[in-house]
């Protein structure tokens, strides 16, 4: 069964992202086409423009530098061009981009099943919708006839350890926890003993979310990693770090000091229905090369869905499937 079919169908999907991305469409990816309105060709001017609606819409600058010097490229022997046509240049191109930077792209969950179990270790800070974003990854695998094990290894929170607990309650999934303040890497431990013991499919570890510094971090997160390794040599097969959209920039900083700490191989940008910086998805997956694999578009459990980069950008700009 490919990972896709652990969510919603396509169809359902695609309809949840076009609603998903409607303040960003709206906002700011509609000043598109006022940007070349008036206009017979693409000059310095519509160029200027369209800098300016990428990176207002948190594409970030480099990115958005990438882009408009594509395409420049793209029109510079026939600088004639239609704002219909300039909208799927962009569209193209912004797709292409993706593309180029989706290494480790989500493979089908029965492969990524062959080593028993799926060990993901999460991480982020407090407030990007971790917990929350953990609970509908928990749901969606028992769903679908997984077994699925979570570990509350941020103990410096009473309340993270409780938010997780309700999580596993309406996944209906069991939940190692210790009392507040134990060692993180205790827990990891647990866990992952408890899901060899089980014959779980997959372990996801939540970790703690604060901003302390990157030597303290990194070196949290290695302990946890090597206490796991302990009982599973390539564990955790993958560190998804999750990130609030709605931050904008903030997300770019957030994901700067987290793949310098960890070994980052996916990322999960949630909230992207309550904001219209939907361009950072695009932003964060060219710069720093690590593939966003989940987005969070509404509150709902089954509102957390693979990202699937010709969608989005479809949905960004409305239009065909």
């Amino acid at each position: 069964m490919a990972l896709f079919g652990l969510f919603k169908s396509k169809k359902e999907s695609k309809e949840s992202l076009d609603k998903g991305l409607e303040k960003t469409r709206d906002s700011v990816f509609s000043k598109l086409t006022r940007a070349v309105v008036g206009k017979s060709k693409v000059d310095d001017e519509v160029l200027d423009n369209l800098e300016e609606v990428l990176v207002t819409s948190d594409v970030g600058v480099e990115t958005t530098l990438k882009i408009i010097e594509r395409i420049e490229q793209r029109v510079s022997k026939d600088k004639y061009v239609t704002s219909d046509e300039l909208n799927e240049i962009l569209r193209e191109e912004i797709s292409l981009l993706l593309e180029e930077n989706k290494a480790g792209e989500v493979k089908d969950f029965e492969e990524a099943l062959k080593q028993k179990p799926y060990v993901m270790m999460v991480v982020g800070v407090n407030g990007v919708g971790k917990t929350t974003t953990i609970g509908k990854l928990a749901y969606q695998f028992s769903k679908a006839g997984k077994k699925v094990v979570i570990g509350a290894a941020d103990t410096f929170r009473a309340a993270a350890i409780d938010q997780l607990k309700v999580w596993g309650e309406r996944a209906n999934v069991p939940v190692i926890a210790q009392k507040m303040g134990s060692d993180p890497a205790s827990v990891a431990f647990d866990t992952l003993q408890s899901a060899l013991n089980q014959d779980a499919d997959v372990v996801i570890i939540d970790t703690a979310g604060r901003l302390h510094n990157k030597t303290g971090l990194m070196n949290e997160l290695n302990k946890i990693k090597r206490v796991m390794q302990k009982l599973q040599p390539d564990a955790p097969q993958e560190v998804l770090l999750v990130l609030d959209a709605s931050t904008g920039q903030n997300a770019f900083e957030q994901a700067k000091q987290f793949t310098a700490a960890t070994e980052v191989n996916a990322m999960a940008l949630t909230k992207l229905d309550g904001t219209a910086k939907g361009g950072v998805a695009i932003g964060i997956s060219e710069q720093f090369k690590v593939p966003v694999k989940y987005i969070g578009v509404g509150e709902k459990m089954e509102d957390l869905q693979l990202f699937d980069r010709r969608q989005f950008v479809d949905s960004l700009f409305g239009g065909k499937e």
